[in-house]
């Protein structure tokens, strides 16, 4: 995922030569960790490095207007890459707490994600979210569309207050649930919702509306466009 964010945390919301750019409003995610400028008009778009050249992907990246993303995985560039890594679930606590040591903060990444528990499955996120307040407040993002259930969103939010100094990311909107995704996000202090792959303006508008300083603009390219996520900002500033 790609988000518009400074290095001293700053809201980044400056026209760039040559490059789209909303209305900013916001601040950065995490304490110690970058993951995205969040508030009404920030730009995120996600990025995946599956099939996509490095030059191309910096490419879409000044396209669209963004400084610098968080990826699934790494890739060379750390000026404008930040990585996140996903980690297995169904493992036990103590494993689980010694992967995200060892592949996560060992490898210098500064997030974890995207996890993608199977219908029904979200409790086994726990072990991910205790070994990310124990190393130090990381970022998790858990995938929001199907097959994520409605059920599964709110084991998602009761794990959250569980664990209220780690930054829950809710990816896609929710998906299908996205009013009841909105709820649970308002609801709950240290969650996210990301607002990519979401195709109706009135969704987007809707979350941003009920929580402001708690939404993620991302367009899930290569499927998505990046520019996409600029433009649908901009609708809902015009709104």
């Amino acid at each position: 995922m790609a988000v518009v964010v400074r290095p001293d945390g700053s809201s980044a919301g400056q026209r760039r030569s040559g490059a789209r750019r909303w209305k900013p409003a916001g601040r950065v995610l995490g304490v110690g960790h970058v993951l995205g400028v969040l508030g009404s008009g920030d730009g995120l778009a996600q990025q995946t490095t599956d099939g996509l050249q490095v030059e191309a992907h910096v490419g879409l990246l000044d396209e669209a207007g963004v400084d610098r993303a968080v990826l699934f995985g790494t890739r060379p560039h750390p000026d404008r890459f930040v990585g996140f890594l996903s980690v297995p679930l169904g493992l036990g606590a103590e494993e689980t707490a010694a992967l995200v040591e060892r592949e996560v903060l060992g490898r210098g990444l500064r997030g974890i994600g995207e996890l993608a528990p199977a219908p029904g499955g979200a409790g086994l996120v726990e072990p991910v979210l205790r070994a990310a307040a124990d190393q130090g407040r990381l970022p998790v993002v858990v995938h929001g569309s199907a097959p994520t259930t409605a059920a599964d969103l709110t084991t998602l939010a009761t794990l959250a207050r569980r664990y209220p100094d780690v930054p829950l990311v809710v990816s896609q909107l929710g998906g299908q649930h996205w009013i009841q995704a909105v709820e649970l996000v308002r609801d709950t202090p240290n969650m996210y919702l990301e607002l990519s792959t979401a195709n109706v303006v009135f969704a987007v508008r809707t979350a941003v509306k009920e929580i402001p300083d708690r939404t993620l603009f991302s367009s899930d390219a290569p499927y998505g466009e990046p520019v996409l996520g600029g433009t649908i900002a901009e609708l809902i500033d015009l709104g």
